[in-house]
């Protein structure tokens, strides 16, 4: 079969030009604070508009599309959207540098949150709110997005949502993707809103609250002030807290939660193993680390909300936990590599895989003892299937490399082992981040313009769980 091109181009086509209805939002911004970041927000709409609506004037004759397609255009469409969307930065010198504009916008659409920013404050208002909301776009799927609208058939949908979604398999919640689509996005923008308003009961401006409520429903972690969330008050923070949960578990829950079928929503382990695991590390570390805070109930509120905001990959920092001591860093470090739950906005491996690697091994230390016994993995009453568990474990042999590789690359610059580790780490697993010199109070500026192109590729990879931006390098991918 032939990689259908010109379909691909059409619908990198739309994706400038849904580009350029994103940027209008924080034009609006730059309208209503009357900062000198419209001009440079117009240039690079007119610039979108330029390439996109020529391209998709036409659709192609032949628009069917096969899974290779489907890869193909999910990784080329966050490459291009990253690209265009760093453009107002270079243009109104923010960040003039093009490297470090492209890991920012990386970052904001991955979710991920790692900033090459020293002085956060000293941003624009407009180019803050453009962070943030990268993160809100980025959170449930760009392409997701755009299958809600895009003139296209169901198989093909199919096929693209496969490819970005996060997690072992992609499920239609309904018998129309598109219709899926437009539910997934219903119930994303509800809980933002809500955060929204809670937020601004808890004393944050509108400002402040919109590009929180960005933040946490995206697991981004972007923040508007030097300190995070440290300035804010208890309320604020215990609030992010629960929200930034809620949005690492699975949408298919909530969805089944809104059909009534609360029985079925209850029956979701992994949402169980979720809590579980932030149940676990909150008290470990809480435990070791009331001697620090002047009473064990600020210890508890500062360890689940630094639990919360790395397992769910949102990287949210309200306390420097870089001074903890080590099981509590450790803690931390390990629960960076678990992530949240499938078809949630969250990254990292995801509990899920973690579940079904730990039964994959009891049953293979089974089948040493009983080697005639026949024993099936299950998980919420279901048998899963052998393609499922081949394909954890070829995602976690592809990740493995992927860290390694990375982590030899960065190490040229002849950083600390720590620093260098939980960089890739963070980076890799979506969370913002990591210890040492990329610690909650410091930043990714001061790596090489190498170095931050091999973390914007596993920020890439860890959003779109690899195989796409693999995809792209592999011969057979563009062969016949």
């Amino acid at each position: 079969l032939e990689m259908n091109f010109p379909m691909i181009i059409y619908i990198l086509g739309w994706i400038l030009i849904f580009e350029a209805f994103f940027l209008i939002i924080p034009l609006i911004a730059a309208i209503v604070y009357g900062e000198a970041a419209i001009v440079p927000l117009i240039i690079t709409i007119a610039v979108c508009a330029a390439i996109g609506v020529p391209i998709t004037m036409k659709k192609p004759k032949e628009s069917s599309l096969h899974s290779r397609d489907g890869y193909v255009i999910v990784s080329l469409s966050w490459i291009v959207l990253s690209a265009f969307g760093a453009l107002p930065f270079v243009f109104s010198g923010a960040i003039p540098n093009y490297v470090d504009s492209f890991f920012e916008m990386v970052s904001g659409f991955t979710t991920t949150g790692s900033s090459i920013l020293t002085n956060i404050e000293g941003m624009s208002h407009t180019g803050l709110f453009w962070r943030s909301f990268t993160h809100w776009v980025g959170g449930m799927g760009v392409l997701v997005f755009i299958m809600a609208f895009l003139p296209l058939s169901g198989g093909q949908n199919l096929h693209i949502m496969k490819a970005e979604s996060p997690g072992p398999s992609v499920s239609k919640l309904v018998p129309r993707i598109k219709t899926t689509a437009l539910l997934l996005y219903s119930i994303y923008l509800v809980m933002t809103a809500i955060e929204f308003i809670l937020l601004l009961f808890g004393g944050m401006t509108v400002f402040e609250a919109m590009t929180t409520a960005f933040a946490t429903a995206g697991t981004g972690g972007f923040a508007v002030k030097n300190d995070g969330l440290a300035g804010y008050s208890e309320f604020v923070r215990m609030a992010v807290t629960v929200f930034m949960i809620l949005f690492g578990i699975n949408f298919n829950v909530y969805f089944l939660i809104l059909s009534k079928k609360f029985k079925d929503a209850l029956k979701n382990s992994e949402v169980w193993y979720f809590l579980g695991i932030i149940a676990v590390a909150t008290t470990l570390i809480t435990v070791n680390i009331k001697n620090l805070f002047p009473s064990v109930g600020a210890a508890f509120r500062s360890a689940i909300f630094t639990v919360s905001s790395v397992i769910s990959s949102t990287g949210f920092t309200a306390v420097d936990f870089n001074l903890w001591p080590e099981l509590s860093r450790t803690i931390i470090v390990l629960i960076m590599f678990i992530g949240a739950c499938t078809g949630s906005t969250g990254g990292g491996i995801k509990v899920y895989r973690i579940v079904i690697l730990f039964k994959s091994m009891g049953k293979e230390l089974h089948t040493l003892i009983h080697p005639k016994q026949v024993k099936k993995i299950r998980m919420d009453q279901h048998e899963i299937e052998h393609e499922v568990i081949r394909s954890v474990n070829v995602f976690m042999v592809c990740y493995i490399l992927v860290f390694v590789i990375s982590l030899l690359c960065i190490s040229f610059e002849d950083y600390d082992m720590i620093t260098n580790f939980t960089a890739v780490t963070t980076t890799i697993n979506n969370i913002g981040p990591g210890l040492d010199l990329v610690g909650p109070t410091a930043n990714f500026g001061f790596f090489s313009p190498f170095s931050k192109m091999v973390l914007i590729f596993d920020m890439l990879a860890g959003r779109l769980e690899l195989f796409p931006m693999l995809l792209l390098f592999s011969p057979v991918t563009w062969k016949k």
